[in-house]
């Protein structure tokens, strides 16, 4: 699959780069990609969610009623969760909600998600982008010359540029990673995947072991 490369401007550079079938244009997987997106959540849980049980609660230990002969059901402790004030039962408790997937099945979610891209044409490659200051207002420039400006779009480079990534960090739709930080759920929340010319290399290398 070729992809033209388009510069700063969003213009034509004249040059076409070939995107990997083995990544860009595989079957989709739907499931490899709903678990990876959904292991991806999970690990952003604390899991610090907690409510006292009767245990926990300050109350009288004394039983605040006779046994038998009342009419109604037995009670020991106005700590009890029927009680107002009590101790809740069944209540959330501390927990770690991540799980394990194996690195074959993550690698083709991403793969998956990748050719979701390509197929419907959300795909932009451009060649490398350089700020000598980071400055938002450079950034939106670029956007808006891809005509991203209104849309959620994930910008991924070679290696790391603090100037490109800082120019970025104040816009709310726009995100920037790098090759080797590129995961299922960042292509799957994008309307738009740009990938600079210095990604490819890496990203191939990354989702073809």
């Amino acid at each position: 699959m070729k992809v033209t490369v388009l510069d700063i401007n969003g213009k034509d550079t004249g040059r076409k780069v070939e995107l990997s079938a083995d990544v860009f244009g595989i079957e989709p997987n739907n499931h490899a990609v709903y678990l990876d997106v959904k292991q991806y959540l999970a690990n952003q849980r604390q899991g610090t969610h907690k409510s006292k049980e009767r245990a926990e609660i300050a109350g009288s230990t004394r039983k605040i009623k006779k046994q038998k002969g009342t009419g109604t059901a037995r009670a020991g402790s106005i700590k009890s969760g029927v009680f107002k004030g009590g101790g809740r039962m069944f209540g959330p408790r501390p927990r770690n909600y991540s799980f394990k997937l194996n690195k074959n099945l993550k690698r083709l979610a991403r793969k998956s998600a990748l050719s979701m891209k390509a197929n419907n044409k959300a795909i932009y490659v451009m060649e490398e982008l350089n700020f000598d200051a980071p400055k938002t207002k450079n950034f939106v420039s670029v956007l808006k010359n891809l005509g991203l400006d209104d849309k959620k779009s994930l910008f991924v480079l070679g290696d790391l540029n603090n100037n490109v990534y800082l120019s970025s960090r104040n816009l709310k739709g726009t995100e920037v990673v790098t090759s080797s930080q590129l995961s299922t759920y960042k292509i799957m929340n994008a309307n738009s995947l740009v990938l600079f010319e210095g990604s490819l290399e890496g990203i191939e290398t990354n989702l073809s072991k």
